[in-house]
């Protein structure tokens, strides 16, 4: 049987698990919102510790708190920092638009680890949520500081270094099989041929691009709204809160922030962060073309391109035996699918700000650090578990190349579109090789022809010589 205390808030009493550090306004959300199992993640409370132990340092300072209070802030805040308080974090992400509810979920676990430290200290003090936790502080200005902490510090520890892992899994294996030329296509259909180095190096430039694209946001997100208050206006903060608190936030996380250039639009607005959702999704864009691409070429792998083998990870079938299915492709196409809807998600959060407060905050932030934490994931094992392991069918490659009745595109310089068309739909229809079918229809020798349809040197671009 659960034990409970009663608690008070300017509504009256309500009943909390005896051995909750929330209190009486978290009860209330937790009771107010039954919505889902949904809550945030460790990034985001973390941030959120950061973000309220910055301000007790910055109150201190200012001459704002008392010593004893802010010292128990600190140590009770370094405990959410650290992750020993998640487990009191219980308000669903789907809450109200303000993040009220988890602003004083946070107030209410800190005040009360803080006052259950300083008794064990047989230290003298009580420290209130809103009086002292929140001094200074708006859920308003709050919560949209901790989406930007929050997110700018999951991009740059875990996607940033995830991508760049990926990005050089793609430059070895292209490196490994740098002489291997393939098949191009456009359109699924043949094309002119290429090498595994330049197709895997495509791949690698949309990883650079995707990390350049990423930082360029992260600059955005590095002004913070903190001090603005309610408003932006900075009403109850001091006038110097918002600069020391983005000075001390810096100091404690390592990253560099500033104060919001202007705190109206650095509240009323998440431009920021929908900016760093599109390039999420660019980046989501980007790796389902990288994996639909290798489905594509290991595919078969007798009826179909059978260009790469993937490692075989698991049975893939529960009645076909010996069925082997690209999984880690599957699972990045899914990923890439979850963080475009979540992008979407976030495109309305974004235009859901009605004049000086935007009122989806909570599902923004929980959407955009699962976007960052899920493609991180994704990247490092697509790398490990894909790339870094796939063989390319060398035979299986040069087999198919020869028959390609596009490479007579080479040829056209020297004896015209015209009947370049003719010899490649000739080598189709009678399932020839090309060259042989060009000794025919055409005055070019063997040693010419050889040169000509050499598909190294196609890959090379140029004229035919």
């Amino acid at each position: 049987m659960t034990k409970y205390r009663i608690e008070k808030d300017s509504m009256g009493e309500i009943k909390v698990p005896q051995d909750a550090f929330y209190a009486a306004q978290t009860q209330r959300a937790k009771e107010n919102f039954p919505i889902s199992d949904l809550r945030f993640d460790r990034a985001f409370i973390q941030a959120l510790g950061f973000v309220k132990q910055a301000c007790a340092l910055v109150n201190d300072d200012l001459g704002l708190l008392p010593d004893k209070v802010a010292k128990y802030i600190v140590k009770a805040t370094q405990k959410m920092i650290d992750g020993e308080l998640d487990d009191h974090f219980v308000v669903d992400v789907f809450q109200t638009g303000s993040g009220t509810s988890t602003n004083m979920n946070a107030n209410e676990v800190i005040a009360n680890r803080a006052n259950f430290m300083a008794k064990q200290d047989g230290v003298d003090v009580k420290i209130h949520p809103n009086d002292h936790v929140n001094f200074g502080q708006s859920s308003n200005d709050v919560f949209p500081t901790v989406i930007r902490v929050s997110a700018l510090l999951a991009v740059k520890q875990q996607l940033l270094p995830a991508m760049d892992h990926l990005r050089t899994a793609f430059h070895k294996k292209g490196q490994e099989y740098v002489d291997v030329v393939k098949t191009g296509r456009t359109h699924l259909m043949d094309a002119m041929p290429l090498t595994i180095a330049q197709q895997f190096g495509g791949y690698e430039r949309q990883l650079q691009l995707g990390i350049e694209r990423l930082n360029s946001a992260l600059e955005r997100l590095r002004e913070l709204p903190q001090g603005g208050t309610a408003i932006g206006t900075g009403i109850n903060t001091h006038e110097e809160f918002g600069k020391r608190f983005a000075e001390k936030v810096s100091e404690l996380t390592g990253e560099s922030f500033t104060e919001a250039i202007d705190h109206f639009e650095a509240q009323a607005t998440i431009d920021a962060p929908v900016e760093t959702s599109g390039q999420l999704k660019t980046i989501a864009v980007s790796m389902l073309k990288m994996a639909n691409d290798l489905r594509w070429m290991n595919s078969g792998p007798n009826s179909g391109l059978g260009e790469v083998q993937l490692k075989a990870l698991q049975p893939g079938s529960s009645i076909m035996p010996g069925k082997v299915n690209p999984v880690i492709e599957e699972s990045v196409a899914m990923v890439c699918a979850q963080v475009i809807g979540n992008d979407a998600t976030i495109t309305i959060g974004g235009q859901s700000g009605n004049f000086e407060l935007n009122v989806m905050l909570p599902v923004v932030g929980f959407n955009l650090n699962q976007s960052i934490v899920l493609l991180a994931s994704v990247a490092r094992n697509f790398a490990n578990q894909s790339v870094s392991g796939l063989i390319v069918r060398k035979d299986a490659i040069a087999e198919k190349i020869g028959k390609n009745p596009i490479l007579v595109t080479a040829l056209n310089p020297i004896i015209g579109y015209d009947l370049a068309a003719k010899i490649a739909k000739t080598a189709f229809a009678e399932d020839r090789p090309l060259k042989e079918v060009a000794l025919k229809m055409t005055d070019m020798s063997e040693e010419e022809l050889d040169k000509a349809l050499d598909p190294m040197k196609m890959t090379k671009g140029g004229f035919t010589e």
